[in-house]
């Protein structure tokens, strides 16, 4: 999360967006045409008006942005549009923001109460005020409903409670191949990257003995921490903020990596996206050095990276070799989240077939 402090106000942005130098105001008379026209030249419009009014431009300025040119005559062609189209998007629309006051108030007609969400995320507001974009204050307040009311997970008991930009496990599939692992109960669990928690929480739900987590976001962190205070399972569950493996051995080594080998461009990104695949490298590699005799890795991944051409078929297969692994067992589940069945979608080739393998991996003899 970037914070850059432009007097008189603190700016927050979950990219690397420069703070503005100068914020032009604007009201509710601002068409969703002019404010286009605007953004493009690179202005940044500070909205006094209403909130809803403010939400309702944001949503047609978002309508106008058309694409043009040749459809992409590839997957790797039609991941590259899309990405730069969202880049694009985010960098336009981003650019509407409001001013928060000392305390997280807005003080714009029909303005929602934000400072509980804003308060969860940044802590304490600085004196000076707040600028952030809209739509990041949108996602926010998203976020924070979720967290008040949790989400159900398939086999678990209880539910998940995410922070905003922490990863929520909306999508059952992965999810769901845990329970076909086997010989769980008893097991010390080593989870990379836990984001929710959710994974060791299903482990300890079905008789792991412990679970050992790390996670580098520290929203991740206080989320999973939170989740297994919520859950009954805190005794059993252990959370660091660090990169790669808790110190020591387990028997069981889960992680649910990244799947796009690509960088990411926002904090909320790095759930999805991993620069030039170094988190799955990283675990492939180094997995051996942790397991316990008899021990297994659950590497969780789609296939998705291999299905727009960002990597080959062969490319887990061979890092699999290399780092002194077999595959003992593979469970695969097609995808089920709504991406694969839209065909609007701009990779719906690539995601109506994607498939999510969970493979236990054992050390080779």
């Amino acid at each position: 999360m970037t914070v850059a402090f432009v007097a008189p106000f603190t700016f927050r942005t979950e990219s690397d967006t420069p703070a503005p130098t100068r914020l032009e105001p604007v009201d509710d008379r601002l068409s969703a045409d002019e404010a286009l026209k605007r953004v493009r030249r690179g202005e940044v419009l500070l909205h006094t008006g209403d909130f809803h009014n403010a939400k309702q431009l944001v949503s047609a300025m978002e309508r106008r942005l058309t694409r043009t040119g040749p459809p992409p005559a590839t997957p790797l062609q039609a991941f590259r549009a899309e990405r730069a189209a969202r880049a694009e998007a985010h960098r336009l629309l981003g650019s509407v923001v409001l001013r928060l006051d000392g305390a997280y108030r807005l003080e714009l007609s029909r303005a929602p109460d934000v400072a509980q969400a804003c308060l969860d995320v940044w802590g304490p507001p600085p004196p000076e005020g707040t600028v952030v974009a809209l739509k990041t204050l949108l996602g926010m307040l998203g976020a924070a409903q979720w967290r008040k009311t949790g989400l159900a997970v398939p086999g678990l008991t209880g539910r998940v409670h995410p922070h905003y930009g922490v990863y929520a496990p909306t999508r059952g599939d992965y999810v769901s191949l845990l329970a076909r692992v086997e010989r769980v109960r008893g097991a010390r669990v080593f989870d990379v990257g836990t984001g929710t928690g959710v994974l060791s929480f299903l482990l300890l739900q079905r008789g792991a003995a412990s679970a050992v987590a790390t996670d580098v976001d520290p929203r991740a962190v206080a989320c999973a921490r939170e989740n297994a205070q919520r859950l009954g399972l805190a005794s059993r569950y252990e959370v660091v903020e660090q990169a790669g493996f808790p110190s020591g051995t387990a028997d069981l080594v889960v992680c649910n990596p990244p799947w796009i080998p690509e960088r990411p461009r926002t904090a909320v990104d790095r759930a999805v996206f991993d620069d030039d695949g170094a988190f799955l490298r990283a675990f492939v590699e180094g997995l051996s050095g942790h397991l316990a005799p008899g021990g297994r890795g659950l590497l969780v991944l789609s296939d998705l990276a291999v299905r727009l051409g960002l990597r080959s078929e062969d490319f887990l297969s061979q890092a699999f070799t290399q780092a002194g692994l077999k595959v003992a067992e593979t469970h695969q589940q097609r995808a089920t989240h709504g991406k694969a069945k839209d065909p609007t979608d701009p990779l719906h080739h690539a995601r109506s077939g994607e498939v999510t393998s969970l493979y236990e991996l054992v050390v080779a003899e």
